[in-house]
């Protein structure tokens, strides 16, 4: 009754999963389902896409025993690998490929090897998980002698997604020397670089965020881009006041109305997962016309201007999704569209559409 919900799109998701296979070329396109899929739902999102792509990524291998456990069956990337004997074990029951990325990894396969799919992971710049270039290669050698040897060399792009970007190309040259040196296939794209960078496609692409209808650049948007919204966030009017010049709106007083000005009330607030710290300004749209957030949100509501508009008790306000671009509210809270996703909480009411 409350009418707070999260609209969710299978047919976009498949739309997004196509537009990046197509793009792939030749390469692989191994899909990112990780954090419950971007907050679509980590099945939902696996089922929508599993047709169009060649695999699927998640971060742990909590959520690849999740996926095998409800019948899928394509190949699945555990991105942080495994973290004991225990989860080595599981990874090969379950037919994962795991990632290695660092030196207490390898030392844990040499002593207790395995045959499971190993993707190496070499640090080229992006500096959080990744072997150094010359540690990548003798781990290569000392794992291939146990029989585990590396069916693939992994890397990260650090600024693939920024505008001018001097980091990737050399990225791209000391992961490609790696892959070469070791004659094995190379994975490095990201949704930024699939969709800019065609010779870092390789052998392998990740791509994320752009499954999800948002895209990865502050200067193309996802529409431009040829990706369909799969992600809609809603709520209800449930007040409309009056406030008058001088008067303030919120927690802090921190929007005061230089006239009178009518002011909403819509039932979503942190609680729900809306940003606490969107500013006075974020876009949401009434009944498809575009106005802003006043004041702080709540953990139960947020107020918006209606001044001028034809909105009623009732009447519902999109957060984000079809009017309001989930990238446009993200730079206004000076965060990504990935956080906006992730964040929300299990009280919205959820739809599949």
């Amino acid at each position: 009754m409350r009418g707070t919900r999260v609209e969710i799109r299978p047919a976009a998701l498949r739309h997004n999963a196509r537009r990046a296979v197509e793009l792939a070329g030749e390469a692989q396109v191994f899909a990112m389902v990780k954090a419950n899929g971007y907050g679509h739902g980590l099945l939902l999102a696996a089922e929508a896409i599993h047709e169009s792509v060649s695999g699927l990524g998640v971060a742990v291998l909590e959520e690849a025993r999740a996926l095998r456990e409800n019948g899928i069956t394509l190949p699945i990337l555990v991105a942080e690998g495994f973290f004991d004997d225990k989860e080595l074990q599981d990874a090969e029951r379950l037919s994962l490929e795991v990632v290695v990325h660092s030196l207490w990894q390898v030392a844990l396969l040499l002593a207790n090897p395995c045959p499971v799919r190993i993707w190496l992971k070499v640090n080229t710049g992006m500096n959080r998980l990744g072997l150094r270039p010359d540690e990548a290669l003798e781990a290569a050698a000392r794992l291939s002698e146990v029989g585990n040897a590396p069916v693939g060399v992994m890397s990260h792009f650090a600024c693939a997604d920024v505008e001018h970007d001097r980091h990737s190309e050399k990225q791209l040259l000391l992961a490609g020397t790696i892959a070469e040196q070791l004659q094995l296939p190379l994975s490095a794209s990201n949704s930024a670089a699939l969709l800019r960078y065609p010779r870092a496609r390789a052998q392998q692409v990740r791509p994320g965020i752009m499954l999800y209808g948002s895209s990865p650049f502050d200067w193309q948007t996802a529409a431009e881009l040829g990706l369909q919204v799969s992600h809609r966030f809603s709520a209800r009017l449930i007040a409309i006041n009056v406030v008058e010049t001088g008067e303030s709106v919120g927690y802090g007083a921190t929007w005061t109305a230089t006239e009178p000005r009518q002011i909403g009330v819509v039932a979503v607030g942190y609680g729900d997962g809306y940003p606490r710290h969107a500013p006075s300004g974020t876009p949401v749209a009434v009944n498809g016309v575009v106005t802003t957030l006043v004041g702080r949100v709540s953990m139960d509501m947020i107020t918006i201007d209606v001044t001028g508009l034809s909105a009623s008790v009732g009447d519902e306000v999109e957060l984000w999704g079809d009017v309001v671009d989930v990238d446009d509210v993200a730079r206004a809270c000076g965060t990504i569209s990935y956080e906006l996703f992730c964040q929300i909480t299990q009280r919205p009411e959820r739809t599949i559409v």
